[in-house]
């Protein structure tokens, strides 16, 4: 599941994953836990050699259930700092980083396996799992966006929100490793006039399809 912050990408994989019995990863949750690990030790974020060099060091553990998704670092759980302030104005300069890409893209497709996983990120289908056998990218306008994070967030102001959401995108597209696009071979849905359980459906419906629903 592709798509930028605040499309639904994450309810969405997850009520998928539930619905359909499937394990689920956020990737976006790993990138954010090794940036609060350097955070924590002081990394300078305006230089990519200092991130390089320490991108090695954090042991992230990602749970797969829908249910009770949870992201540890060096056994510490870390799943509200990641969705800190600091977090989010320092996790693109570090996804940038080719090595911190390479070592978790190797722990990504650990956890991936033989499928049966929903898997949610900017660059799933076009890098993670080119070879996935459903892949969608989801968006909707900023204003949607911004309001979807902001609840999920418990605090903000919608204003904000969608500035930093634009912001991140910019960073994101124009990044010259793995920037973010629609993956090739991917149903585009725009969430903007649904609501979470309408997309929900629709994603079931694609997989159910391609005659991948898992059998009792």
């Amino acid at each position: 599941m592709d798509g930028p912050s605040g499309s639904g990408k994450s309810s969405t994989s997850r009520g998928v994953a539930t619905r359909l019995g499937l394990r689920y990863l956020d990737t976006g949750a790993q990138f954010r836990a090794v940036t609060a690990w350097m955070i924590g030790h002081d990394v300078d974020f305006s230089d990519p050699a200092a991130i390089a060099a320490r991108s090695g060091e954090p042991e992230i553990v990602s749970g797969t259930d829908p249910q009770d998704p949870t992201i540890t670092v060096d056994g510490r759980d870390v799943a509200a700092q990641i969705r800190t302030q600091a977090v989010t104005d320092h996790v693109s300069a570090v996804a940038a980083v080719p090595e911190v890409r390479r070592r978790l893209l190797e722990l990504q497709r650990a956890i991936i396996g033989d499928g049966g996983i929903v898997v949610e990120g900017r660059d799933i289908g076009s890098v993670v799992a080119p070879d996935a056998e459903v892949k969608v990218y989801l968006t909707a306008d900023p204003s949607a966006r911004a309001q979807r994070r902001t609840a999920e967030n418990g605090a903000g102001s919608v204003e904000a929100t969608q500035a930093d959401l634009l912001r991140r995108d910019r960073i994101d597209s124009g990044r010259a490793v793995a920037p973010a696009m629609m993956p090739d071979g991917a149903v585009h849905i725009d969430t903007t006039p649904y609501s979470l359980d309408e997309v929900v459906d629709q994603v079931v419906g694609l997989v159910r399809q391609a005659g991948l629903e898992r059998q009792p």
